[in-house]
This record gives structure tokens, sequence and C-alpha cells, in this order.
């Protein structure tokens, strides 16, 4: 049986790592997405089927900012909710060469999740951003259009992704001994970002024509396998990598960006939350 100070102790420890992760993933996910926003903008016009100059070509690189600016922060706080705690709550009971797999699963039961606010939200951005003339309000069915896409993309994304990052960090602290910066860590988020980034640009071109497409579209013509096939019959396998350099460069850079902001919080987090607590603790006394 737990003792009531253990207990007590695990409540402190989910709280921390629940406020860590809200924090850290809403300052990094909304400030990241802000600063790159031209470059996703860009990536999404290169890979529309409506052609690069007709979606707006080098113009209006901003149109679409608004439902980012809704949507950035909850999705990535929601992500990082998941991933941390799972990890925090599967990590001390399994052996450390295992972790692996606990990060894996971690980060795709986190897309999954981030994915029922980063879907809507990306429906909007990318129509306004290939500057699609939605004459009515798009219905719900329309807003989740690409959810499955989506997740396909993104699930292959974080399960590549998160691994790695941590991976790195383990080789860079064994190299060192010591912790990682911030700094440092943005750097292993970085180099995880651009492999994932390479990887996932074939789903990452259909999941942008599906949400791009007639709202009148049936079910059929909205389908991944549908829209790569497609995408591949009439461009070959440079069209499945179109976007290929903003969106690796942009994901590249903004993944070190991101990782360095969302270390540097959860250290930040992590010293004044933790200080709080123990100044809580010392009173209750």
């Amino acid at each position: 049986m737990l003792t009531e100070e253990a207990k007590s102790s695990g409540i402190t420890n989910a709280k921390h790592v629940f406020f860590t992760s809200l924090i850290s993933g809403a300052v990094a996910g909304t400030i990241c997405d802000m600063i790159f926003f031209p470059l996703d903008t860009l990536k999404t016009r290169l890979q529309s089927q409506h052609g690069f100059m007709k979606s707006g070509g080098f113009k209006q690189l901003y149109q679409g900012i608004r439902p980012v600016m809704l949507g950035s922060a909850p999705a990535a706080s929601l992500f990082f909710i998941t991933y941390e705690g799972l990890k925090e709550y599967l990590q001390p009971q399994i052996s450390p060469q295992y972790h692996a797999f606990i990060h894996m699963g971690a980060a795709s039961l986190g897309e999954m999740l981030a994915c029922l606010i980063r879907v809507p939200v990306e429906v909007l951005k990318q129509r306004k951003q290939a500057l699609l003339a939605d004459d009515s309000h798009l219905k719900l069915r329309t807003l989740f259009r690409g959810y499955g896409s989506t997740v396909l993309r993104d699930m292959p994304f974080g399960f590549i992704q998160m691994p790695l990052w941590e991976y790195f960090k383990i080789c860079w602290k064994q190299h060192v001994h010591r912790e990682c910066t911030p700094l440092e860590g943005a750097y292993c988020g970085a180099a995880s970002v651009a492999v994932s980034a390479a990887l996932t640009t074939p789903l990452d071109v259909a999941k942008t024509r599906i949400m791009l497409s007639s709202i009148t579209a049936d079910k059929k013509e909205v389908k991944i396998s549908t829209m790569l096939r497609e995408v591949y019959q009439n461009n070959g396998p440079k069209g499945l990598f179109a976007g290929f350099l903003p969106r690796v460069g942009g994901f590249t850079i903004g993944g070190f960006v991101f990782f360095g902001i969302y270390e540097q919080c959860k250290k930040f987090c992590d010293s004044n939350l933790l200080f709080a607590s123990s100044q809580r603790d010392t009173n209750i006394k």
C-alpha cells in the first residue's frame, strides 16, 4: 500500500507534469507557428492542385493566420500533456532499454488527440492560404475532412521525431556527461524534425490536397490513397515531394526554435513550479 506521503508526491508530480507541458507546449507552439507561417503558406501553395500562382504565389503570405492564432496553443499543449504524462507514468515501470517504445506510443497517441484541434484549424488555414473563396460556412464534416490523412501524416512524424529527439539527447548526455541545455535540446530537435519531415512529405502532399478539395467532393475523391495515386500519375515522384525544400527547411529551423523554446520554458517551469510547491509544503508543515 502507498503511504499518504507517496500518494501526495505522485499527485504533485502529475500536476507538475500537466502544468509544465501545458505552458511549455502552448508557448512553443504559438511562437513557432507565428514566425514560420509564411514558409508554411508557400509550402501549401506549392502542393496545391490549383497551382502555385493561382493559389496566391508570393502574395498575402500571412493569409489564414487567424485560425492558427486560436488553435496552435491548445493543440501543442494537448500533445505534450499526453506525451509527457504517459512518459511520467510508464517509464518508471519499464526497463530503460524499452523506453523508445514508450516514446513512440506516447507520441502517436498525442498526435491523434492533438489532431482533434489541429485538423479544423488546418482546413481553415490552408483554404485561406490557397485563397479559396468559400461562399458559405464550412460544415463540420468539411472541417474534419483530412482527419484521417492528417493522423496518417502526423502519427508517423511523431513516431519518428520524438524517439529520435530523445535518442539524440541521450547520446549527447553520454558524450558530455551532464544534462542537455535548452540549446543542445534544440539542436537535437532540429535533427529529428529534419528526418521526420523528409520521410513524411508525400503524406503531407496528400493531406494538403484533401483539405483543398472542393467542398462538394465525395468520400472516394478525398481518400489518401486516391490522392497519392492521382499525384503520382499526374506528376510522378516529383509531385509526391512537392514543397520538399520549404517543408524540410522550414521544419528544421522551426524544430530548432520550437524545441529550444519548449526546453527553456520547461526549465523555467521546473524551477518555479517546484520552488512554489516546496514553499507550500514548508508552510503546511
